[in-house]
């Protein structure tokens, strides 16, 4: 372990949760994945302040629906990552990986202590998921617009093994962008694939601009339901909204689901959301101590 993984190490602090009771209510299976989402972001704020890298913004944007794919709503274990049919989760936003190893060690998948290493020399925690390098990452995933059309070709690998397993796929909104999602969302549709979910971190944020300024994705729920998809919107921050919704495949039968969940950037830090600064960017030690303290306010 190099020296500064030894100095992130102490500030590796994040509980281990199980996924949730079903037998419990409604209101405490929610708590407890909000509780969840509340550990992952401090987990992850120590992880890129202390490491001096990371993408924040999308992270923080994107971990509620981390939590609840990995605390309520995948068939897998961390016993059963090589399960022929467990359920697909790809994060084709894949740089946000902080998020997606924080998420993955509050729920068994990955050793809370390997966090340390996180963007460390010879870490399996690069800045980009690698499958080779650890188990329950099911795609390399980087550069954008790639992460769907694999998720297509496990979607499509599933219907012709007549398999109940489920494929999530988790995508940027700037992402978007790219035509290749465009094609493979054609291809969804074309093969009635109603065991895919497209999510969406409808965030409008991107790497230096808004996503409208760019090249503006709206309407995007028409859009959509043009390529065929079933489009169902939710405030991707509410546990209960999320789900309902990813809970609900097949959400039309015969049709892929696309999910829009809008985001906000770096939420629900509160000089942090909404600010497109914070796509990739690491907190001073004021900014850092005031996040934290936010996080833990909020419980």
């Amino acid at each position: 372990m190099t020296d500064l993984a030894e100095a992130v190490r102490g500030q590796v602090t994040l509980p281990v949760f199980g996924r949730v009771d079903r037998r419990a209510g409604r209101a405490e299976q929610i708590a407890h994945l909000a509780e969840a989402a509340r550990q992952i972001r401090i987990q992850d704020l120590k992880l890129i302040h202390h490491t001096g890298a990371g993408h924040i913004g999308g992270d923080f944007s994107a971990i509620d629906i981390l939590t609840t794919l990995y605390g309520a709503v995948l068939d897998i274990s961390p016993e059963r990552v090589a399960d022929p049919e467990r359920d697909r989760f790809i994060l084709s936003k894949g740089h946000v990986a902080g998020a997606l190893y924080t998420t993955l060690a509050a729920f068994g998948f990955l050793p809370v202590a390997e966090l340390a290493t996180f963007l460390q020399p010879l870490s399996a925690l690069n800045g980009h998921p690698n499958r080779t390098k650890v188990a329950a990452v099911e795609a390399n995933t980087g550069p954008l617009g790639h992460g769907l059309p694999v998720a297509v070709g496990h979607a499509l690998s599933a219907k012709l093994d007549v398999s109940l397993r489920r494929t999530y796929v988790l995508v940027g909104d700037g992402e978007l962008q790219e035509g290749s999602n465009w094609e493979a969302m054609m291809a969804a549709s074309q093969h009635q694939l109603e065991r895919l979910t497209v999510i969406v971190d409808r965030n409008r944020l991107q790497q230096g601009a808004t996503v409208k300024e760019t090249n503006d994705l709206d309407p995007l729920a028409d859009k959509a339901a043009a390529f065929g998809l079933a489009v169902a919107e939710v405030n991707g921050h509410d546990h209960g909204e999320l789900l309902d919704v990813l809970s609900s495949v097949p959400y039309r039968p015969g049709r892929p689901t696309f999910v829009i969940a809008h985001t906000n950037k770096g939420h629900p830090i509160s000089f942090m959301s909404g600010n497109v600064a914070w796509h990739h960017k690491v907190p001073d030690e004021a900014q850092y101590r005031q996040a934290l303290s936010e996080l833990e306010k909020e419980h």
